[in-house]
């Protein structure tokens, strides 16, 4: 594992060169940082390029680096995260890339080279609110198409802004305002030190 590591990341160093603005090697992994303005080509050569041959875009998600770590964050808030796969040198790859702007996140689309990509980039859109130049679809895939904001981002409220419901004497849904009192349902646990061996 470690000699395919090693010839993995020799590999990202030579074809990539600075592009690479980050390379994390960790539990066995690899994971790359680019700009934003350099990840579409970058993508393109991770596919492309016969030392590399990502040819599968396994998953893609966004991340809201807000509070990572409950610790202030120091840079861009917005992440888009993609695995990839190549089937050929049997390795994979993890690729990260900020969005430049926190009020208005936008990075490219990579629907043009991996399909795959279409569906991962409209739940980022829909849950976090990047929006993806260039996707040829970009709308809501799990929220209501009414939804107003973006709901993993870590300052959206954890009950929402407006419930729904089905009013039968005017015969169709209604939104109204959230009704929900918070309670805590799980009662607070309280174990001595070394409890069943923990620490």
């Amino acid at each position: 594992m470690t000699s395919r590591l090693d010839t993995l990341q020799a590999a990202l160093g030579t074809v990539l060169g600075d592009t690479v603005k980050a390379l994390v090697r960790d539990r066995g992994e690899i994971t790359i940082t680019v700009a934003a303005a350099d990840y579409l080509s970058a993508a393109k050569t991770l596919r492309d390029d016969p030392a590399l041959k990502f040819e599968q875009l396994l998953d893609l998600c966004g991340v809201d680096y807000s509070s990572y770590k409950d610790r202030p964050w120091e840079g861009p808030r917005y992440c888009i995260v993609s695995h990839l796969l190549s089937v050929t040198h049997n390795w994979r790859l993890r690729l990260k890339v900020f969005a430049p702007d926190d009020a208005m996140p936008v990075v490219d689309s990579v629907t043009g080279l991996w399909s795959s990509a279409n569906w991962f980039e409209r739940e980022a859109f829909d849950l976090y609110g990047v929006v993806f130049e260039g996707h040829a679809d970009l709308r809501r895939i799990l929220t209501d198409y009414g939804f107003i904001g973006h709901p993993m981002r870590k300052d959206f409220p954890v009950m929402g802004h407006v419930e729904m419901r089905y009013d039968p004497e005017q015969k169709r849904v209604i939104y109204e305002p959230v009704t929900i009192e918070p309670r805590e349902i799980t009662p607070r646990i309280i174990r001595e030190d070394n409890y069943g061996g923990l620490h």
